[in-house]
């Protein structure tokens, strides 16, 4: 099975964010689910942001960093919208990865130094109508373009957070479908 670092929302590790972790660890993997907010969660993603400015980006990321390196390299990179620009980042960047998995988000290839790496698959889940996923919509298709092993699903409707089962953004249909993706996303790369 598949060892999986999944970094959380801008709202923190919440209840959600942890039942999906949860879920792929009952399925037989290896989850690790670092807390960037030390145990602070928000009630909107307005006030998360907040948190993350005050704290400072920077920060945030040596955090994700840091929960990396205490790991081995042979991982499956994932992360929900703010935890994509860590997660993504790695699997560019730190040799050994195994695949990512970016959901409600995807940031230009360019960005961590211009090219996907060659045999590391990626999914990139979002909805159609959702404002934030809308601007990254153009990177998920350069990096879907770039690269054999990638793979773009687009959901209806216009939920940003739609797989955290503890938020109102919650879509319990979308959810499952993406849960079912990634499982067998996960399978595939094996152990």
């Amino acid at each position: 099975m598949a060892e999986v670092l999944l970094y959380h929302h801008i709202q923190g590790l919440t209840d959600g964010v942890q039942a999906f972790a949860d879920d792929l660890r009952q399925a037989g993997h290896t989850v690790h689910t670092p807390d960037l907010f030390d145990g602070r969660t928000f009630g909107s993603i307005e006030e998360g942001f907040g948190f993350a400015r005050e704290t400072g980006l920077d920060a945030i990321r040596e955090r994700g960093a840091a929960a990396a390196e205490e790991l081995g390299t042979e991982l499956v990179y994932a992360g929900f919208s703010f935890g994509v620009m860590i997660a993504q980042r790695f699997a560019q960047t730190r040799p050994g990865a195994r695949g990512a998995l970016l959901m409600y988000s995807c940031i230009p290839v360019a960005e961590f130094g211009g090219v996907w790496p060659e045999g590391v698959p990626v999914q990139i889940h979002g909805k159609e109508g959702d404002e934030f996923f809308d601007e990254d919509l153009p990177a998920a298709h350069e990096l879907v373009g770039s690269t054999s092993h990638a793979e773009l699903f687009v959901y209806p409707g216009d939920q940003h957070l739609f797989a955290d089962s503890s938020l109102d953004t919650y879509d319990p249909e979308a959810s499952a479908l993406l849960m079912e993706r990634v499982k067998g996303f996960l399978a595939e790369i094996g152990p």
